[in-house]
């Protein structure tokens, strides 16, 4: 702007320049000056929005997206689609009316839009359905009525019908049927409320017990022409195990999907199979079988090769594999090719941090193929960083598309893959949507969702450090500072550990440290050995040592900020969930330098966990044998052997509902030995709450357990006067 007012000479000139400022400064937002900044607070997150699953229309002039935002008085998340064009003239608008809308997805002309939808009866929210809209005029209107919910909508290349995956449960139509032969309407004279299991994953975090009679299937349904019309659904797949990834042909005549048709997959090696099915559901075949997890897949655009990502299973089998990129013929018994094996970096994204949108799916974006079919475009996690890479379809030669500290969460692209809208968080913006040029790399953003909250705020960028461990290996950090930092003070000092533990910290929006950082504490988190973005050998190096050296590079970060002089060493904290809660409830038995703990989701007794958690250890990635076959493995790395040694202050957050990592098996046992030792401690249980308590749980449990996080460093780092976790 400078540069361009130093080379306007006329007077006409200089008018009309102040005339169109003027004129910017009344169609900007009246945003909060720098001296008006506030501090962000944990309430802040009622305020908060959301952008998820960005859908660019076929021509690439509009963006359809879920928004996300908290209905405090109903302490849920509510969604709606939003659309805004790609011009960058206009600002986006709401399409949908919500409050459960979710997975927008373009025809192929572009003209109608399908989507799900969970309506209401009864004040109650009913299983999702597909709903269409078009952009001609009028009302969505549903087009499924599923019992079970309808989703994973795919549209047929020539716009006429739509694929989905909805689940069914054989059972209860024999009921069903069996009830209708006894006379319609006629109750049972007891329904049977008895689990019988069979099977070692019975349950899942989040979903709760499953149901072993119930699989999710492949149906498709006919797009009607005229409006209020509802044709019946065609189930295409069917039998005893599930399918997924619907995709159709290039020319529309199959649909391919895949599936692990195992009864017990927990005692093998990862396996994918993909097959394809004629539209009309005939003709079933495998087309490939990939040995590992394969992630989503996409056709060329001449339908003779398919891409996909997934992790190849090794033997010996790992803890940790990296997602590669893979392409194989589009035919019969075809051989892979992993374009990426000597590209040492994860494949897929994936950098962690708090606020992924809680609802609305984030749909990462998978792999896009450029229109020649000679590259595709990725996202690649690298070093804290999660970027668009463009990889060549032969060769394997990487070229960067995004560059810079920031983490691309979901994306999609125009047909001829010249446009690309994709949604991008920074440590300072939880995340916006952008329009991509696929070809310049030149970037436009089309929506600033929380610029009028953010403005408000004094949120800083941390600082990035790299130092080395015990053993010379170089570890990546950050240090979050207080806003108004000043180096010459000493100030009270949080240490935050990942989760995973294969998980990465990163250039991404973290509600948690920006507090921690507001309320006077120096924030450091890093990405000790184990995490992803750093190469298959520094992932997988924990395998059979976890937790260990993992804890040497923690110490080793402290150390290095300590050097830097303003932390008062004795108002030390350390806090983290899920493997970051083990090796919180690790340190704590390894070392006092700590005042104060807070140790969240997490497994003190590695040997319950074995039998507990929701997934099965069946294959030895972590442990090399069951717990009666070494036992002594088990009791070594588990943190409970050393709570002899804990002398430190501790607090336990816990879900209720986390099956994950059952409390009974983490905190739990923790806060009842620190009892029967007599060191203070507290135990923090949220009904309800599964592992995702702090990424996707109620608005006002996330609020309460940042405050009950911040309350306990409060009291034992800076000698606040709390009472609510004394003993009366």
């Amino acid at each position: 702007m400078n540069k361009l007012y130093r080379r306007v000479s006329s007077p006409l000139a200089i008018i009309l320049m102040v005339a169109l400022t003027v004129m910017a400064a009344l169609t900007m937002p009246a945003y909060s000056t720098a001296a008006d900044k506030r501090g962000i607070t944990e309430t802040d997150i009622f305020k908060f929005q959301w952008i998820a699953d960005p859908q660019i229309s076929p021509d690439g002039s509009r963006v359809v997206f879920v928004k996300v935002w908290v209905n405090q008085k109903a302490d849920r998340y509510d969604t709606a689609l939003w659309i805004v064009p790609t011009s960058g003239a206009e600002k986006p608008r709401q399409l949908t009316a919500g409050p459960r809308d979710s997975g927008p997805r373009w025809s192929p002309d572009g003209k109608r839009l399908a989507f799900s939808r969970s309506p209401e009866k009864d004040g109650k929210p009913q299983p999702s359905q597909i709903y269409l809209l078009s952009f001609e005029g009028g009302e969505a209107q549903a087009l499924t009525e599923m019992p079970t919910g309808a989703g994973r909508i795919e549209w047929a290349p020539d716009g006429k019908t739509i694929a989905f995956g909805s689940s069914e449960d054989p059972t209860s139509k024999a009921m069903a049927k069996a009830d209708e032969g006894e006379g319609k309407g006629k109750e049972p004279e007891h329904k049977s409320d008895v689990r019988v299991i069979t099977k070692a994953i019975y349950r899942s975090n989040g979903p709760g017990y499953l149901n072993p009679k119930s699989h999710s299937h492949i149906w498709t349904v006919s797009v009607p022409d005229a409006a209020g019309q509802m044709p019946k659904p065609k189930q295409i797949t069917k039998g005893n195990f599930d399918e997924g990834g619907a995709t159709w042909s290039v020319d529309g005549s199959h649909i391919y999907f895949t599936a692990n048709r195992v009864a017990e997959p927990y005692y093998e090696e990862a396996r994918t199979d993909l097959y394809s099915v004629a539209a009309d559901g005939s003709g079933e075949k495998k087309v490939l079988t990939f040995d590992g997890g394969m992630r989503g897949f996409v056709f060329s655009h001449d339908g003779k090769r398919i891409a996909f990502g997934g992790a190849i299973s090794h033997k010996p089998v790992q803890s940790y594999t990296q997602p590669d990129l893979f392409v194989a013929d589009n035919s019969e018994g075809a051989t892979a090719k992993n374009l990426t094996a000597k590209y040492d970096f994860d494949i897929g994204g994936g950098i962690g941090g708090d606020q992924a949108p809680p609802r609305g799916g984030s749909f990462g974006g998978g792999i896009i193929w450029s229109n020649d079919g000679q590259s595709l475009i990725v996202n690649v996690a690298e070093h804290g960083r999660a970027n668009l890479k463009r990889i060549d379809a032969a060769s394997g030669k990487i070229d960067p598309i995004t560059s810079g500290d920031q983490d691309v969460q979901s994306y999609t692209a125009t047909p001829d893959a010249s446009k690309i809208a994709l949604t991008a968080s920074t440590s300072t913006n939880i995340g916006d949507v952008f329009l991509l040029d696929a070809a310049s790399g030149k970037t436009t953003k089309l929506t600033d969702i929380n610029g009028e909250l953010f403005s408000q705020l004094n949120l800083t960028d941390p600082e990035e450090i790299w130092y080395t461990s015990f053993d010379g290996k170089k570890i990546q950090g950050w240090i979050q500072k207080p806003p108004n930092f000043d180096p010459s003070k000493k100030y009270p000092f949080i240490l935050e550990i990942h989760g995973g533990p294969h998980a990465a910290y990163g250039f991404t929006f973290t509600h948690e440290f920006q507090w921690m950082a507001a309320k006077g504490y120096v924030v450091l988190y890093t990405n000790p050995r184990g995490s992803t973005s750093y190469g298959q050998d520094f992932g997988n190096i924990i395998q059979y040592h976890y937790p260990g050296d993992d804890y040497k590079d923690l110490m080793a970060g402290v150390d290095e900020v300590l050097k830097r002089g303003y932390i008062d060493q004795s108002k030390m904290g350390v806090t983290g969930g899920s493997g970051g809660g083990v090796l919180t409830n690790w340190t704590v038995g390894h070392t006092t330098r700590f005042a104060a703990a807070v140790s969240q989701r997490s497994i003190a007794d590695w040997a319950g966990f074995w039998f507990t958690a929701d997934f099965t250890l069946f294959t030895p990635t972590w442990f090399r044998a069951a717990p009666w076959e070494d036992p002594k493995d088990f009791t070594e790395r588990s943190p409970l052997t050393y709570i002899k040694n804990v002398t430190t202050p501790m607090m336990f957050i816990e879900g209720e509902s986390d099956m994950r990592t059952p409390p009974a098996d983490g905190g739990e046992i923790m806060f009842r030995a620190l009892k029967y030792r007599k060191i203070p401690t507290a135990m923090v249980r949220f009904p309800n709450e599964t592992h995702e308590l702090s990424r996707s749980g109620a608005p006002w449990h996330r609020v309460e357990r940042l405050q009950h996080i911040v309350n306990w460093f409060d009291k034992y780092l800076q000698d606040k006067p709390i009472k609510i976790y004394d003993v009366e």
